[in-house]
């Protein structure tokens, strides 16, 4: 496994990153080698260790914990593809060990060997990569001056168009601004104020700024050449604003985050303004998404909570009276993004008591010769009250000077489709009629980028042209489909593969398939649990790292520790197992219920204090959840031994595909519910022990003993 694994990094790493069928499938088939090689031996250690799964699945579940815990630093130190590597070491190691305890010595040498070669290939390749990423979604990558991972993201610094680029993840750019501002020229005074982005400072020159995602500082640039001396930026990746425009390339951009009127602080916009008590004349984000980390291209399973109804009430209650928000989203023919924005500031003004947000809102477009095919960009500003009549004057006649394309302004005739929703009678007819579905989102469905109207979701599907914008935002669903149907094709050709080899086939006593249920119940329902807690947890701890390393860790260490106890606990009884069962959908239903006001309500709160909290939330649930897995494996072994390792299978392949069903619930129905049906997943397990022989033959050999 050690080998493959190293060799299944160099294949994958080598592919263009175009996301055909041909290509997905076998992308999918390479990577879960692997996997295959991982179940085959972690199944035959159960299988020999029945009698102790307890024990052997706790230091199962530890093992996970652990690797969820060294994560982050490796990431952060060797970079993504050393990282893998470093697994491919951990084998190795594994390998020596058991030919250690085999008594082979010529085994344990040779896999010592083996893994002091992956070290050394990981010593070389973080100096002179040779196992790296050389395609990034559908485009080689070249002429990087500078590149660096973190736990999320890979950053690159690159020439383009005679300045700096700043690229994250191989796709998203950021230009980085050089301007001498003790010295600027009317040209650039110009440029930076005459853009979409630069209208919010000729409507407040000078004012107090947040900006949110400034990356290679242009929009405070726009500030600064305004006149502001109170600039605080907001970024999320360290490797932007500390390394590249601070420590090792300053100069690229004349020292700009070192200059006294700017601030920069290192944390999730949405995060800062919960808990910040400033309040600011503009709010601006220009481009900011998190579209880079979905390297397949399926930007609309990035969850963002910058967009959704709950974050703009935010921003708004952090606006002074006289406070402008500028967004700038991509612009399409008919517009999707932009719209949605709008209808996002509409929801949350209304919640603010403004009865009229049409008087609050003004669009602008640039770029228009980009509009037919990609789009171009919209600005859209927002105005914590009513524009007044001198705002609108001046937007009409500056964009006039900066050639832009006032779209929509308060009072305008001009028909268009902002101007339709923002003096709507009716908000859902709009909505219903609307070629895209650009209703507001929320926090429990923070899916910005997807705006598939589900009525035409299966036309979108199979005749969506690739050539187009929309078909790159809206692929989530084509991919997701893809990958389900690929998942269960794989797993059924896996599990036939003991047949057909092994001849090891599936018992066939009756009610062996609804035994088998049993683990597949609880697999789909675990895995749907922990996306779900994932995604909520995301604004509550302020980092989408933070949120999958709490999560997932405290799962595993609290897992751990329900299977270690489980013996005890359940002393192999079908009535104590389905009293753990009820204690799971009863304590899932609780924490849907409460784990939205509590992560509204701390996320200002010390950041100690809320990893505490969020330990403390999951944790009871997670013991309980480690409990039904070695329990049941345990009572398959007394009833039907011939079917533990075909239930570790099915429990394995159904956390697979359920990772893909949860995105899917979570985009349709919410967070909350893909929680509630996780849960209730577990009450299908108690009905299929019940009808199962994991109920009859068990209840039998307690009565004969």
């Amino acid at each position: 496994n050690a080998i493959a694994i190293v060799l299944c990094l160099w294949f994958l790493l080598a592919r263009t990153g175009n996301m055909s069928t041909l290509e997905l499938t076998s992308g999918y088939f390479v990577a879960a080698i692997p996997f295959l090689f991982a179940g085959t031996f972690l199944s035959l250690v159960v299988a020999e260790t029945i009698q102790r799964i307890e024990r052997v699945y706790f230091f199962d579940l530890i093992g996970a914990a652990a690797g969820c815990g060294v994560l982050v630093a490796l990431l952060n130190w060797i970079g993504g593809p050393n990282t893998i590597i470093v697994t491919a070491v951990l084998f190795a190691v594994s390998a020596a060990i058991w030919f250690h305890l085999g008594g082979h010595t010529r085994g344990r040498v040779g896999c010592v060997m083996v893994g002091l070669l992956l070290v050394g290939l990981i010593t070389w390749n973080a100096k002179h990569p040779i196992i790296d990423v050389q395609y990034a979604k559908g485009q080689r990558i070249k002429d990087e001056e500078f590149r660096q991972w973190n736990s999320f993201s890979r950053i690159a610094l690159k020439p383009e168009g005679g300045m700096k680029s700043i690229v994250i993840d191989a796709d998203a750019a950021t230009g980085v601004a050089k301007f001498d501002f003790e010295h600027l020229s009317a040209k650039d005074r110009f440029d930076l104020a005459y853009e979409g982005p630069g209208f919010p400072y000729l409507l407040r020159p000078g004012a107090k700024t947040l900006i949110i995602g400034p990356g290679g500082g242009w929009d405070v640039s726009r500030a600064l050449a305004s006149g502001s001396h109170d600039i605080t930026g907001v970024e999320i990746n360290p490797i932007i604003a500390e390394v590249i425009m601070q420590k090792r390339f300053p100069e690229y951009s004349n020292r700009l985050y070192f200059r006294p009127e700017v601030k920069i602080v290192i944390e999730d916009g949405r995060s800062f303004v919960r808990r910040s008590s400033d309040h600011f004349q503009v709010l601006q984000a220009t481009l900011v998404d998190t579209w880079a980390s979905t390297a397949a291209g399926a930007f609309a399973l990035s969850e963002n909570n910058l967009y959704t109804t709950e974050a703009f009430t935010d921003y708004l209650r952090h606006l002074t009276d006289d406070g402008v928000m500028a967004f700038t989203r991509w612009g399409f023919a008919p517009p999707r993004e932009s719209l949605r924005v709008v209808s996002l500031a509409i929801a949350a003004l209304h919640q603010l008591g403004e009865d009229n947000p049409a008087r609050s809102v003004i669009v602008l477009r640039e770029d228009l010769q980009k509009l037919s095919k990609w789009g171009t960009k919209d600005t859209i500003l927002i105005s914590r009250h009513p524009f007044s009549p001198a705002d609108i004057a001046r937007v009409q006649r500056d964009t006039v000077t900066a050639n832009i394309q006032l779209v929509y302004f308060p009072g305008t005739a001009e028909k268009t489709p902002f101007r339709d929703l923002l003096t709507a009678p009716d908000l859902n007819a709009f909505y219903d009629g609307y070629s895209f579905d650009v209703r507001p989102v929320s926090d429990d469905r923070p899916f910005f980028f997807y705006t598939v109207q589900p009525r035409d979701l299966w036309a979108f599907v199979w005749n969506a042209s690739r050539a187009t914008a929309d078909y790159k935002v809206n692929s989530a669903l084509p991919l997701l489909f893809g990958l389900v149907a690929i998942s269960i094709v794989a797993t059924l050709i896996i599990l036939s593969l003991p047949p057909l080899l092994l001849r090891s086939r599936l018992p066939r006593s009756p009610g062996s398939l609804r035994t088998l249920l049993f683990f597949l119940f609880i697999g789909a329902g675990y895995i749907l649990i922990q996306v779900a807690l994932i995604q909520k947890f995301v604004l509550f701890l302020g980092h989408p790292t933070y949120a999958l390393t709490v999560i997932i860790f405290s799962m595993l260490i609290s897992s751990g520790a329900g299977s270690f106890l489980s013996k005890r606990l359940i002393r192999g009884e079908q009535s104590r197992l389905g009293l753990v069962l009820f204690l799971i959908v009863g304590a899932i239903l609780i924490l849907a219920a409460v784990v939205t006001p509590i992560v509204e309500s701390g996320v200002a709160l010390p950041f100690a204090l809320r990893v505490l909290i969020s330990v403390l939330l999951i944790s009871p649930v997670g013991f309980a959840m480690g409990m039904p897995f070695p329990t049941g494996l345990a009572l398959l072994e007394r009833i039907m031994p011939a079917s533990v390792r075909w239930a570790w299978a099915i429990n394995a392949a159904s956390s697979v595909m359920g990772s893909a069903a949860a995105m899917f619930l979570a985009i349709y129905l919410g967070l909350q519910l893909t929680l509630v049906i996780g849960g209730l997943f577990y009450l299908a397990a108690w009905v299929s022990m019940r009808t199962s022989l994991l109920a009859v033959r068990a209840a039998a050999e307690l009565a004969s003993a």
